[in-house]
Order: C-alpha cells, then structure tokens, then sequence
C-alpha cells in the first residue's frame, strides 16, 4: 500500500500565504562562499578552503512584505500586524511568520511543499526544521519518505534530508558543501540537552576538526520551520535558536502560544465546516452513584423499533449456579429484574419501564421514580468496572465501524490512551513481560464480543475477515515513552504478543510498526488494529484510520483533551492509499469519517471541558447572533465590491436569518445554518445576496465545536422501503436515469488566446522592483554581534531600473507550466499584448509571470464548462448504491424525516428548503415514489462530482408517466450561486442532454433547479 498525495486548495492557501511574502524577490541559485573546514587533529594550521553554499539574501524590502502580511492576515479574519516581529542578524533583518492549521489538516506536508515552492520561485535551499519530540521527529521522517515521489512529480526533484546527531557530523559537511535542496531535522534536545552531552552543537568538535557545528549551520543563512512551536520555544530555547541565524522563521501549529505575523489560520470550526477532519462523536461511561444497596445495572443502549416501543440492552447480575454473575440482555418494558436475577434481594422493585428515546432523553425507569440514561451505570461498581466498560464499549464500536468500512477496503484502528503503563505490561521475576491489567480485560472483552458477532453474522468477507484474525493477542500492540524493564532512556514500545507462541516480540518491530510502517499498520494484512499509549503519543503522532479513541485515565489527566482527539482527526484512507475526502464521497464524508471517543465522564462534563479548550483556541469569535451582530460591518464580496451595513441594514439581516430557521430565539446558530452552508443553500435578502461569504465567515464565529453525543439513539437512514424500491413507477424512472456518462472538453484555443490578451491589456499590473539604503552607527560591540542603530532618514527607497534585471527567465516555459498551455500558445498570448504591458516584464518579472499566469487560467476556467460534452457509457448505476450507503443519523435530528413515499423509511434533508419540498413530495398525491438519491449516484464533471438531490415519478393523471430528477434551491437568484455550483448544474443539463439524445430519456423525463414544489410543478405544467 502506498498513501496518494494531490492537490488540496486549502493546503496550497497555506503555501501560498508564506511564498507570495517574497513576491519580487529575484530567483538566485544558492550563493557559494568558502567554507573554513577547520585545523587537523594534529596541528593548529587550516588544512584547506572548501566550497559551500547559503541561502541568498531577502532583497524585498521590509515595507513591501509588511503590506503582503496585512493583506493574508485580513483575508483570514486574523487582527493585522502594525509592524513586524524582526531581528537583526549580521546586520540584516530575520523574519517571523506563523502558520495555524488545525491538528489532521497535514501541517508537515505543507511545510514541505512551502519549502518545495521556496526553492523553486527563489532558489533558497537550505531549511532547518526544529521538533519537540522523538514522536513528531519521527513522523516528518516517515513524511519525507512517503511524499519523496509525489514532490519529485510535481518540482521535478526531491528534497535530501537527515537528522541532526553530534556524532555524524560528516552529514551536517554535507549539508554545507551541496548546491541542491537540503533539509536537516534536529530535536530541540540537541541544542537545549544537559549532562555530559549538554549543547555538544555549541561546542568545537575535534571529530569535526575543531569547529562549532552552529556556526557551521549559521553560515549558510538557513530558512528555519518549527514544528510545535509551543512545546519548542521555551526561554533557553528561544536563546538558542538565534544562534542559527536564519534567514527567516516559520511556526506551524494548531495551538500557538505566541504567534508572530501570523499570515495564515485554519482552525478548528475552519476544519470542521469544510469537513477537512472527522466528526467527534462522544460514547460517556458514567458511574450514577451508589444506590445503598449490593445492585447494578449498566444501561448500554435504547434499540429503536420502525413499530412498538423501544427495547433496552442492559447488563445486570444474577445467581447462577457457580455463584453471582453478570449478563448482558436486550429487554422490553416490564422486565423484572428481581425475578430475571434469580430473587436477588437487592432488585426487590426494580421493574423497568418508561423507556424514552425521545428528543434525546434517552432513559428507562427503574421502580417507581428512578431513572438512568445511557452509558450509566449504578451500584456497587469500582474503578475496574468502569474501565472494563469502556473497554468493551470500545471494541463493539470498533467491530460496528469496521463492519461498515471493510467492503469498502478502510482499515479500522482504536487507540487507547492509559495512565499507568504496568497496567499494560507487566514483568515477572525473571523478567519475562506479561500482560497487564487492561491487557487482560481487553483480550477477554475481545474474544466475548467477536464470538458475539461471528454468532448474530457467520457468513461474509468481513465474517472471514475476523476469523482469520481471531486471536485475541495478536491485535493489540503498546507504545510508551520508557519501558522501566530496559536500562534506558530511549523511546521503547511493547508489543503485546505475550501469550502467543511467538513469545516475547521485538520491541522494535512494534516501534517500526507504529511510528515508521504506517502503510503496513494501515493494511488487512496486518493483525494489530487496537493500539495503547501513555502520554508519549499525545502529539505529533497521528494515524488517519483511527476512528476510536478510549480514555483509560483520571479526567484530571495532564494531557489535555484536544491533543488526545488530535490523534484521530485526520481523514481516513483506503487499502490503496486514496483519502476519503469530501471531493472523493461529497455528503457522505462525515458518515464515514466519524471518530467516537469512549470517556470515562458524562458526556456534558466531557463537552463542557473540551468545549472550554476549544474557547482559548478560538478566541475572537463572537457567541451570540442578535440585531446589533452586524451593525457597522464592511462586507466586501469577490469582485471587491463594498457594502456598510446600516442599523436598518443589519436588522434585515437578522430577521432573515430568524424567518429561515438559521438562529434560534436565543441568537444561536441552528442546524438548519449548518445545512444551509454546506450545501451553499442560505437564503439571505436580496441587498446582500453577493456577499453571502462574508456573512457565513462572521456567522461561524460564534459557532461552538459540534461534539455528537454516541449514546443517542441512532436510527439507519439507509433502512430501505422494500415495497417503494420495487415499485414499476420508480423502476421505470430508474431505468432512465442510471446511465454513466464521461466528459469532453473542448474550446477554440484562438477564441482562448484573444480572451487571454484582452483581460491581461485590461487587468495587467505589475510592481516596480525597489530596494532599500539603511545607514546607521556602531553603538556597541557584543560578544558575538555589532549593534547598529538607525537614525532618523536612514532608509532611503530606490527603484531598480530595468536595465539592472540580469538574471534569465524562461518565460514562455515558466508560464506554460503555470497554465499547462503549450509554449506556442503562449507565444501568441504575448506577442498579442500592447508593448507597454509585455514591458511591466522587465521592472518585475517574477510579479509579471506570476500575474500573466493568473489571469490565463482564468480565462481557460470559464471556458471549460461551456465547451462540455457528455458520452453514454455502457455502464449503469445498480440497486446497490442505494444499500451500500451506511449513513446513520442522530434520531432527534430535525433533518431526519419520516417518509412513506421515499425508497428509505427516512429521509435526512439538508436545509429547511429541502425539508419543506419533502413534506410537499409526501403530501401531494400525484407523487408515487421518490428517492432522496444517495451520493453514490453522481455525475462526472471537470469541478468534481455532482449528485443531484431528488428522482421523482408521479402517477398517471393530468401529468402522465413524468419522472423529474431535481435540484433544490433556496434562491433561484442567479447572483445566489455560486460560480463553481452553476458550473456543475450546466455540466448536469449537459449529462442528460446526452441522455436523451441517445434515447434512454423520453419528453416524460425532465432534470431542472427548482426553488419549491410549486416551481417544479409549473415546470412540469
């Protein structure tokens, strides 16, 4: 198995936020100095002047990069820097810049690609990335290596990289002596570390001919990437890192603690809105409280029921013949459990009733006024109990989600953070490693539960899946910051094959395993699919296909909730690599990228605490919407238009969003909003209509972090009507439809090369390239810097005159690759230009490529929908697309919907424009049958895949035998829709054009937008 890698927008935002700083800055190829190799071993002579090379100068002035700053800051909703955060170094300025990406949105790939581009646009080639911690160094490692293919695809080359060790220091000579792209890792240990090693990196080294290794690394000018800073940057630290000199800094993290001139930020509810991560989701384990008596009774969940009440599955004591033990039973009101128990004197009363699955409640009586909700538990219950709880709780959620992934080739993975490592591992007298207490409870838990399901499901791939994996032993592993039993001080990790004929494992196999061979822990072929941590794992370690996470340790645990759920936020990836994004599954992406938590707390306890993290991340969002929310707010939509919203202004908007259901009565955001936004439906007044952007960014920042509580009831919203799928009237409608397509594109490239000229003669700019004087006088002399100070008037701006430009560009190469056009093409665009533009080329060519480029695609994009056309395949869509959809839903989701005229028994809406067009569908008569078509159905197009909302077919009558296939939205207004949505429905028309003209669709079968019922019908009409 191999991780793909491609294009995501948001990544290369990210990219683009840092390198577009230095725009103007001229390309150079890595500046080559003389390198003092340092004296012989055996006298004090210099043995010989080594050629080496470091990073040109940054020659854009402070002022212009200040501007470019400003400009990304207010492009993010980040509060503008006045000036920068800047050093002086050799009498040159050093830079700050910050980067904030939410944990799983694949911060380390991006720095390596913003390295990538660095060296491609300016030819800087020597970085430096600092790390906190053996976990995350080891995870940039395993980054470079997996991504080394897909960076040589895309530059052409790939970067050479090493770790940092004071005891090979011919790889840092070499890092000095190579003109290509160079990457040293060091941890902040290696110049921070105490003892007999302390700060070796400061100190001459006779292995490396008496130098200092800082100075060495100093001289090259080195571009310096911290990753974590927060964990990195203590005071001594900080002290240290001047000491590299670098040409400038970049921090990436989730959670800075000090940003500088911070140029980009994804956060969290960033994250989460464009489902760049997965869902949280929370399983509470919680003790009710001693009941005074020796009874107990674990409520583990509510089974709904299409008809009659709901059952409950509980787990309670009883006498048996060997003595008193537990059983767990699925039970109907009534149930006794006094006489269920054999008479045990402590149930005396207790008849359970009362069982209430709605609007979240989720309880059963007990006796006479006693209630307990899910994921309760009371009696005489200990510490013990709850952790064996939870950790069954865990491996029937794992088998629930792996049930569902594995046809579709996704791994699941759980993982288990501990607080003491002997309760994992344990050794006897002689040394020989046990299991520990956890490890014990989970292979039985283990065992019990997949013996459970093998009995319920004997037949399947999955069934066999599991029997060939069946030894409890084989499918755990541990990793812990320091096995005790070892004399050392190194990072171990414990595998748990104990019991197994294999014996003791290889601790390092199970370190490679899991922190270097994520593609084998990620495959079928690999046993262990449930992994346990102490705190050694709480960052810079992640795992895409983690979908459980288990607290085993106190609530007052020093790793604090979010780190841990970091662990699992990245979007999962299948057997052969392909991550399961929004692009690849659309709507879908949350049902399958869903991450529970088991907690060992209440589940509003568990919210509340995460929920209180998330708030010192998100600090500057508002929390309330009310009429004064947008009072006085510049709103500016993408053509750069502006708006003032007035006081009458501000309380239309409001009104707006309270008549469309969008905030409740208490000034919050509903799920209705939510709906709305991800599928670009919100209906706002006609005077802000262009600037809906703007007014969901302000909106969403008031917005706390959606958390599912995993104890509701769940209802399958793929539970099929049987009688409706094989109705003759959707069959029919079927038939028509379920035809695949692919796609042509064609355009007449001279009509393109003449649109391409006409908006660079009108839209052309292009900077002139400055530079800047600074005079000042020596004020003192430190031990190892001069410091100068600038007096009044002593910056003085000069421009560069064209003539001074000496550097060589290919230009129509440069911009061809940008644009993907051929160099012919190109030549004709701008040999086509009026002279005074093609002359901006000589003040900024760097500027001048990078903007010619820009508009061309432009051009090429608004040509490629209307040169679109469709052929039909061979190929059809089969029943099985309405099946395999393993969409589950909360059951007091007000978008959930109860149908009898859908092919599901429910159907789940996606704003109120589509729940009001559902209860039109379900009462109007001339409706037979619908579908609410799953998102496995779609059309193909050059902007992703498109999945229209509704296939309808009404009865014979006054409209006869019409079957519709509709998309619903809110606003017809085409200044509503948003360019790349209208593009996809012209794409859709376009499909069933093909349709039709091939003879599968006849005058009975429409596609169209629609605003409502009544709209649809005045079509039909």
């Amino acid at each position: 198995m191999k991780l793909q890698f491609k294009h995501q927008g948001f990544q290369l935002e990210a990219v683009a936020s840092v390198v577009d700083l230095f725009e103007g800055q001229p390309k150079r190829d890595a500046l080559r100095y003389l390198l003092d190799t340092g004296r012989s071993a055996y006298n004090d002579e210099s043995d010989l002047i080594m050629d080496a090379y470091r990073n040109n100068p940054i020659e854009v002035e402070e002022s212009s990069i200040l501007e470019r700053v400003q400009a990304h800051q207010i492009q993010y909703g980040i509060r503008p820097s006045k000036k920068l955060a800047t050093s002086r170094v050799d009498g040159r300025l050093s830079y700050n810049f910050s980067i904030e990406m939410e944990t799983g949105t694949g911060k380390t790939y991006t720095y390596i690609r913003t390295l990538m581009e660095l060296n491609k646009r300016y030819g800087w080639s020597k970085f430096i990335i600092v790390v906190p911690s053996v976990a995350i160094r080891e995870g940039v490692l395993k980054s470079f290596q997996m991504m080394a293919d897909h960076f040589k695809e895309e530059y052409g080359k790939q970067p050479r990289y090493f770790v940092y060790d004071s005891s090979r220091l011919g790889d840092l000579e070499t890092f000095a002596t190579t003109s290509d792209i160079r990457v040293m890792i060091i941890n902040s240990q290696a110049f921070n570390a105490r003892g007999k090693d302390a700060r070796r990196i400061h100190m001459e080294q006779e292995s490396f001919r008496f130098r200092k290794p800082i100075d060495v690394i100093a001289s090259m000018n080195p571009i310096l990437i911290i990753d974590e800073p927060q964990s990195v940057e203590g005071k001594k630290t900080k002290d240290s890192l001047t000491k590299f000199k670098p040409l400038f800094t970049l921090r990436y993290s989730a959670t800075h603690k000090e940003a500088y001139d911070m140029v980009y930020r994804l956060d969290a509810l960033d994250a989460y809105q464009q489902r760049l991560v997965k869902k949280i989701a929370v399983k509470a384990i919680e003790q009710k409280g001693r009941t005074g008596t020796d009874g107990y009774l674990y409520l583990q969940e509510l089974v709904l029921q299409k008809t009659g009440k709901p059952k409950a599955r509980i787990e309670f004591e009883y006498r048996s013949q060997t003595g008193i033990r537990r059983k767990t039973k699925l039970v109907e009101e009534g149930f006794d459990l006094y006489a269920e128990s054999g008479e045990l004197p402590a149930y005396r009363g207790w008849t359970l009733s009362h069982f209430d699955a709605r609007d979240g409640a989720n309880t059963i009586q007990i006796g006479p006024e006693r209630k307990l909700a899910v994921g309760q538990v009371i009696g005489e219950s200990n510490e013990e109990d709850l952790r064996k709880l939870q950790i069954r709780e865990t491996i029937k959620t794992h088998l629930k989600k792996e049930e569902s992934l594995f046809l579709r080739g996704i791994k699941v993975l759980s993982l288990f953070f501990i607080d003491e490592v002997a309760k994992y591992k344990r050794y006897d007298e002689a040394g020989q490693a046990l299991n520990g207490e956890y490890a014990e409870i989970f292979e039985r838990e283990y065992d019990t539960q997949v013996a459970a399901y093998l009995k319920q499901h004997p037949d399947g791939k999955y069934a066999d899946y599991l029997r060939g994996n069946l030894e409890a032993n084989r499918v755990h592993a541990g990793y812990f910051s320091v096995d005790k039993n070892k004399k050392t001080n190194t990072m171990q990790l414990v595998n748990s094959k104990v019991k197994g004929k294999e014996g003791n494992s290889n601790d390092k196999d199970a370190y490679d395993l899991i922190m270097r061979d994520k593609e084998r822990l990620l495959s079928f072929d690999e046993s262990v699919r449930f992994l346990f941590s102490h705190s050694a794992l709480k960052e810079g370690w992640d795992n895409p296909n983690v979908f459980q996470i288990c607290t085993l340790r106190h609530s007052g645990s020093d790793i604090a909730k979010r780190q841990s759920i970091g662990r699992g936020m990245r979007l999962a990836v299948d057997q052969k690599g392909i991550r399961q994004d929004k692009e690849l599954l659309g709507e879908e992406v949350h049902a399958i990228n869903h991450l529970t938590v088991i907690a060992n707390e209440s589940y509003e306890s568990f919210t509340k605490s995460l929920q209180s993290e998330m708030k010192e991340v998100l600090k500057g969002r508002p929390h309330q919407v009310d009429k004064t929310f947008f009072r006085h707010i510049i709103l500016t939509n993408e053509a750069g238009d502006k708006i003032e919203s007035t006081e009458d202004l501000a309380t239309q908007i409001y009104n707006s969003l309270i008549r469309e259901g969008y905030v409740s009565v208490e000034g919050q955001l509903t799920a209705a909003f939510y709906q709305a936004v991800e599928k670009d439906q919100l209906v706002l007044p006609e005077e802000v209509s262009a600037f809906g952007s703007q007014i969901v960014e302000q909106l969403v920042r008031g917005k706390p972090y959606p958390i599912e509580n995993a104890n509701q009831s769940l209802v399958f919203s793929d539970e099929i009507n049987q009688k409706n799928l094989h109705k003759r009237e959707f069959l029919a409608l079927w038939e028509r439809i379920n035809k695949k397509t692919s796609y042509r594109v064609s355009f007449d490239e001279e009509e393109l090369i003449q649109k391409c000229i006409e908006a660079i003669d009108q839209e052309l700019s292009v900077s002139q390239l400055r530079y800047q004087v600074r005079e000042g006088q020596l004020e003192r002399i430190e031990k190892e810097s001069l410091d100068f100070k600038e007096g009044k008037n002593s910056i003085k701006d000069s421009y560069i005159k064209p003539s001074d430009v000496q550097i060589s560009y290919d230009l129509l190469g440069q911009i061809a690759d940008k644009t993907q056009l051929t160099r012919k093409a190109v030549a004709h665009i701008l040999y086509g230009i009026r002279s005074e533009k093609f002359d901006l080329f000589k003040c900024n060519p760097e500027e001048f490529i990078s903007n010619v480029s820009k508009l061309i695609q432009q051009e090429m994009a608004s040509r490629i929908v209307e040169g679109i056309s469709y052929d039909v395949l061979e190929r059809s869509y089969d029943h099985t697309i309405f099946t395999d959809n393993p969409a589950t839903a909360q059951r007091d989701d007000p978008f959930v919907l109860d149908s009898e005229k859908d092919i599901y028994h429910y159907t789940k809406v996606d704003s109120k424009t589509e729940k009001d067009f559902h209860e039109a569908l379900e009462t109007h008569e001339d409706v037979v049958v619908y579908s609410k078509l799953p998102s496995g159905f779609y059309i193909s197009t050059p902007l992703g895949k498109y999945n229209p909302d509704w296939a309808i077919a009404f009865k014979e009558g006054d409209i006869k035998h019409v079957y519709f296939v509709a998309e619903t939205k809110g606003s017809m207004n085409s200044l509503d829709l948003k360019a790349k949505e209208k593009a996809k429905i012209t794409c859709a028309k376009a499909h069933f054009k093909a349709l039709g003209e091939a003879g599968h669709l006849d005058k009975a079968a429409v596609y169209d937008v629609v605003e409502s019922y009544e709209s649809l019908l005045q079509l039909l009409k």
